[in-house]
């Protein structure tokens, strides 16, 4: 039991007055003469009997009426189960705190969980009487949305019957600081808050606390009670890193089954521009990761939407994930050709003859001294030919763009300076080139290929041949060749050299890919620019470094921030986002090195394939996809759910069991449950009652007489 106004509670010190009375009462009976004593002494011992009950009645009964009195004054509030049974209840501020997320979909016999939620909520309101304050807050409102108050129960049902299910939401934990806020500012002494959630384990809460006010009361209602099977596909890579227009992706799909039993045989679809161009199946254990694989083929250039769907389950929601995919029509190359290197062999393999119009690299050439004045970020892929001194500066600008996601191919010079390259190298995270092996004269071969790794994209389908088990790679002489030791960082030698040298080394920086070859392109150092394999692999290496990973676009989270960085796009122009149902935003940018940044503030919630335009022009196609953490729809046991909010609130948590739903069920244990009843009326009552029997007693019992 608490008061509402406890410093009337001194007045209780007033209850000792009729003691203090009763002590100070030193009146005696009245003495009369009579002839027998001993009628004297039997008289005077029954007088003083009844004359004692009096007293102690009397005392007793005003005792209890100014207690009675102070404690009505002092508004005396209970808290029990008894207090839908007694007096008023007090006003109160009441948060109504719904799970909105997509998980409140689904169904049990009660029907929808989010339904349910309404039911439950629907019951509270019914519950409030006049002066309550009502706030409707669900787990998908915006955290600076300041949640109105309702003194209504019709503007309540109104905003309850607005709640819908959301892609994006925040944790319950989070949710219930906003509603503790809320109530901190609110006016009325009783507070409380009815969460009411499905109790799914990833959504429910996280490693951050919940601000609840000291003296909020707060409610769990947990609803749904049926577990659900679900496969979800969770990511969707494009594997292939080179793409062309009528040609074979490879594109794998990640599915999950978040269910106690295994699948066999789950069939999933992968569609292109709305149509489906190929389907597959997976087996699935419990709670293991499986890896479906397709096989489709382009029939266009440019941005394509795609999406990967699987068989409908209980949760549709992450039955599909979108992606994007880049069949690229011109790629912008930059040629830096050092002093007295040949580039007519480079020019041979990048010409619009050899591609078959598959692809048009548009080449610009510029000898080395240019390269510090040139902004590389406006290319898709450049290539060092032989560079001879390297400045600081041109390090520093090389090593920005493969940072920033460009693609690097370098060819040495023999007349290299091992300081300025192991400087480039360095910045790259390579290792380091201790000087050359042969002769550019002599036509001695020192080495051949050793080892290739063809499991690596750049070889996809280059030695494929039908019924081969093992591809033959055909190997040139090597003449001469720089000497390269690999670093630490991330590297891979995709072709090595019998003399245990690399030949072609793949070095990883950033969001870049750097390509390092062992010999120019140059019959000097080899005969493999007279060899089949020269064209093919010069122009696949080119076309794979060019790629970048614009080949897949970005795949972002709905809620969540992100970045989109683009390149080619002139910096004056003003980028657009347009989503799936045509809405347009206009999103922060800001000009890079060589590139536009556009960054998203996670206001995007509705999943699909976004369109970065500028102006007319369509610059770029971006995936947004559900949460995968909302997959997996495990949840607490009730008891442990209360353990969790009390460990994120700090304070108590009590449970309240609607089983059965219905608005009716959902009012009957609220009426078991409400707090805060007010019992000022039975005190003043009881006080009153103490008073008429006072006056009662007080005149039925006259004074006695005592003869003597």
């Amino acid at each position: 039991m608490t008061f509402l106004n406890p410093l009337v509670l001194l007045g209780l010190a007033a209850a000792a007055i009729p003691l203090i009375i009763h002590l100070f009462n030193f009146r005696r009976p009245r003495k009369v003469d009579f002839s027998s004593l001993a009628f004297l002494k039997e008289l005077q011992k029954s007088t003083m009997q009844r004359v004692r009950i009096k007293q102690w009645l009397l005392l007793a009964l005003r005792t209890l009426a100014i207690a009675c009195l102070v404690l009505a004054f002092a508004r005396p509030t209970l808290e029990s189960g008894l207090a839908g049974t007694l007096g008023g209840r007090a006003s109160s501020s009441i948060a109504l705190v719904l799970d909105a997320s997509p998980s409140m979909t689904l169904r049990d016999a009660q029907g929808e969980y989010l339904e349910q939620a309404r039911d439950v909520a629907t019951g509270l309101v019914e519950q409030t009487e006049p002066g309550d304050e009502l706030f409707v807050l669900t787990t998908a409102d915006n955290a600076a949305t300041d949640p109105a108050a309702y003194t209504s129960r019709s503007a309540a049902l109104d905003a309850l019957a607005d709640v819908t299910a959301q892609p994006v939401t925040a944790t319950t934990s989070q949710t219930l600081g906003r509603a503790g806020r809320k109530l901190l500012e609110a006016d009325h002494l009783n507070k409380e808050i009815y969460l009411i959630s499905d109790l799914q384990r990833s959504t429910f809460t996280d490693s951050l606390g919940a601000f609840v006010p000291e003296g909020v009361r707060l409610v769990l209602v947990p609803v749904g009670d049926r577990a659900h099977a679900n496969v979800a596909v969770t990511e969707v890579r494009v594997a292939s890193r080179i793409i062309e227009e009528g040609q074979p992706v490879r594109v794998e799909a990640t599915l999950v089954n978040y269910g106690d039993e295994a699948v066999e045989g789950y069939g999933a679809s992968v569609y292109l521009e709305g149509e489906r161009v190929a389907q597959a199946t997976a087996d699935l254990a419990p709670g293991v990761p499986g890896t479906v694989a397709f096989t489709v083929t382009p029939q266009r250039r440019g941005w394509l939407a795609g999406l990967v769907q699987i068989e409908d389950d209980a949760f549709e929601q992450d039955n599909l994930r979108y992606f994007t995919l880049h069949v690229p029509e011109r790629r912008r190359i930059l040629v830096v050709q050092g002093e007295g290197q040949r580039t007519d062999y480079l020019r041979l393999a990048l010409s619009p003859e050899i591609t078959q119009g598959r692809v048009a690299f548009d080449t610009e050439t510029i000898p080395e001294s240019r390269l510090a004045a040139t902004s590389l970020g406006t290319y898709d892929a450049v290539v060092l030919l032989g560079p001879r001194d390297l400045a600081s500066g041109e390090i520093e600008a090389v090593t920005r763009y493969v940072e920033a996601g460009g693609g690097l191919m370098i060819f040495p010079s023999e007349a290299a300076q091992a300081p300025d390259y192991n400087a480039l190298l360095g910045g790259l995270g390579g290792g380091r080139v201790s000087g050359f092996t042969g002769s550019l004269t002599a036509r001695r071969a020192i080495a051949a290929f050793d080892r290739t790794d063809l499991e690596h994209p750049l070889f996809e389908g280059v030695f494929d041949r039908p019924g081969a088990a093992q591809p033959r790679v055909e190997s040139p002489d090597v003449y001469y060749a720089i000497n390269y030791t690999p670093g630490t960082g991330g590297e891979q030698t995709l072709i090595a050299l019998s003399n245990s040298f690399p030949f072609l080394q793949e070095i990883r920086h950033g969001r870049g890919v750097t390509f390092l070859n062992a010999v120019a392109p140059d019959p000097r150092w080899s005969d493999l620019p007279v060899r089949g394999l020269f064209i093919p692999l010069l122009y696949r290496s080119i076309y794979y470094l060019s790629s970048g990973e614009s080949v897949a676009g970005e795949q972002l989270t709905v809620g969540e921030p992100g970045e989109l960085r683009l390149t080619g796009v002139p910096e004056n122009i003003e980028l657009r986002l347009v989503a799936p149902d045509g809405a347009e935003l206009t999103p922060e940018q800001r000009t890079l090195f060589g590139a536009v940044l556009l960054q998203t503030d996670g206001s995007l919630r509705m999943p699909g394939i976004y369109d970065v335009r500028a102006g007319q022009q369509l610059a770029r196609r971006v995936a947004f996809n559900l949460d995968s953490r909302e997959s997996n729809l495990a949840t607490y046991e009730a008891d442990e759910a209360v353990e969790k909010l009390k460990a994120a609130t700090g304070g108590d948590v009590r449970v309240l069991d609607v089983a059965g739903g219905g608005v009716e069920r959902v009012m009957e244990a609220l009426r078991a449950e409400r707090t805060g009843v007010e019992l000022w009326n039975v005190f003043l009552l009881l006080a009153l009652i103490f008073l008429i029997a006072e006056m009662f007693v007080a005149r039925q019992w006259r004074p006695e007489t005592v003869n003597a």
